[in-house]
């Protein structure tokens, strides 16, 4: 107690501290404990003689952080030797949460940090690379067996169209091909259908389109019905085609009253193609009641006795603008301006122009309409083309850009043109004088017209005065 009183109540002082024995008695089987001289700081026994306390603390503080590292590394990190020194081991560099969710290897500690499942495992993993499956072995005794199943074909069926679905499935295909012309990519889209009971009503579905459409789309559609016979429509398909449309024709006659002679020209051309049969008019005689059928089968006959005669059916219809050679297109135009000089019918020419369906090519029929009015003699001609190309102007069917591009063409070879026609140049000032004050043309195309002028001298008895004139 008097040593107690000296040093204090602020605690022990370690200096007086001596060691403390901890001994077993094995012949009484007890255990003796001699607490002479010792003190205890987290469970270690220290001496005053060897260590201070600050050194027990960094010890315990030292044990405390090997635990926490121990029990998240499993076993690797830092460890403390004998004598309480932190010996560094091998660590790993710390890894964020989410690389620890996509590392393959075991979290254990165990193993030899090989992937997991000898690398078979994880997300979207099928087995080891270059594993072959053995066929499944059926198991007779498994309940739910079924011997009837044992022997079964499994195959893509496609149902049949009915009525409700078939137009709406082949009439895109069919306008399709009035835009790219291809009867193969018909031929292998029908090929895909299950049409079934509904084949013979492809070529009247085709031909009653057509009868909406273009001239060009007519003459489409009586490519495709010979391409596609024998390879998906066959003889029978046709007749009950033909048929069919026969029938329809009072109302086909509503949408398309010129639906009579159309039917007749597609008859006729199926006819000589070999579609259908010489014999298929023939059959309807004394059988028809109907007027707009007896007109149908008179045109198709007329055309057939025609066809003999050097008619070309197989021509009928023409060809698309896009398709036609540019010589054909040049005389088309041409003997449409000539039978627009005798006939003097604007809007007929309007429609033959349209018909011809190339208005990226307008701009030859105004080159040829001038080069006309330069040959002509009088002026009928003169007045007639300017009245026509002014119709056509106003109409949109011939664009600015394309007469453009006409009187450019004409300016430009008025020097041969002038060769054959010694007027050219003054019929050609007073023909772009007149476009321009009818609205043809604008003042900077005007402006552009080649004016030829030259020097010539008269007679002596004029004094050898230079005239200038424009021939």
């Amino acid at each position: 107690q008097q040593q107690l009183n000296e040093r204090g109540e602020g605690g022990w002082c370690a200096d007086d501290l001596s060691d403390s024995f901890v001994s077993g008695d094995e012949d009484n089987g007890g255990l003796v404990i001699s607490n002479k001289n010792m003190n205890e700081i987290n469970g270690n026994w220290l001496s005053s003689s060897s260590n201070s306390i600050s050194e027990a603390r960094l010890k315990a503080k030292a044990k405390r952080r090997l635990r926490k590292n121990s029990s998240r590394d499993s076993g690797r990190g830092d460890s403390l030797s004998d004598n309480g020194d932190v010996v560094r081991g091998t660590t790993a560099a710390p890894t964020s949460p989410k690389s620890k969710l996509l590392d393959r290897k075991s979290r254990l500690g165990k193993g030899r940090g090989l992937p997991k499942k000898g690398g078979a495992g994880g997300k979207g993993v099928w087995g080891r690379s270059g594993e072959v499956y053995e066929p499944v072995v059926v198991d007779e005794k498994d309940p739910n067996y079924d011997e009837a199943q044992e022997n079964c074909v499994y195959e893509t069926v496609v149902p049949p169209l009915d009525e409700r679905h078939f137009e709406k499935t082949v009439t895109p295909i069919v306008q399709e091909y009035f835009e790219h012309g291809d009867t193969n990519e018909v031929a292998e889209q029908l090929a895909e259908l299950n049409l079934g009971s509904m084949r013979s009503a492809v070529p009247s579905l085709a031909v009653s389109l057509a009868l909406e459409a273009k001239a060009s789309h007519r003459e489409l559609t009586s490519r495709l019905l010979a391409d596609l016979y024998g390879s998906v429509l066959s003889h029978s398909d046709m007749e009950k085609s033909f048929d069919k449309l026969l029938q329809e024709l009072p109302d086909l006659v509503l949408d398309t009253p010129g639906a009579p002679q159309l039917v007749g020209q597609f008859i006729a051309r199926a006819v000589s193609d070999q579609i259908l049969s010489k014999s298929y008019i023939d059959g309807y005689k004394g059988k028809v009641d109907c007027e707009y059928v007896r007109v149908t089968l008179d045109r198709a006959a007329v055309l057939l006795k025609m066809s003999m005669g050097g008619l070309r059916i197989d021509n009928q219809w023409g060809a698309g603008g896009g398709q036609r050679p540019v010589i054909q297109l040049i005389k088309e135009m041409n003997l449409l301006l000539k039978e627009y000089i005798l006939s003097g019918d604007s809007k007929e020419a309007e429609r033959c122009l349209r018909d011809l369906e190339v208005p990226h090519f307008h701009h030859e029929f105004v080159y040829e309409a001038v080069v006309m009015v330069l040959e002509s003699k009088g002026e009928k001609t003169f007045k007639m083309v300017l009245q026509l190309l002014k119709c056509l102007s106003l109409s949109s069917i011939i664009t600015v850009d394309q007469m453009r591009r006409g009187y450019k063409r004409i300016y430009m070879d008025i020097a041969e043109i002038n060769i054959d026609v010694p007027r050219a140049y003054f019929i050609l000032e007073q023909f772009v004088d007149k476009s321009f004050n009818m609205g043809i043309i604008d003042m900077k195309l005007r402006d552009l017209c080649p004016c030829r002028g030259r020097k010539r001298f008269v007679s002596e008895g004029d004094g050898s005065v230079v005239k200038l004139e424009s021939c």
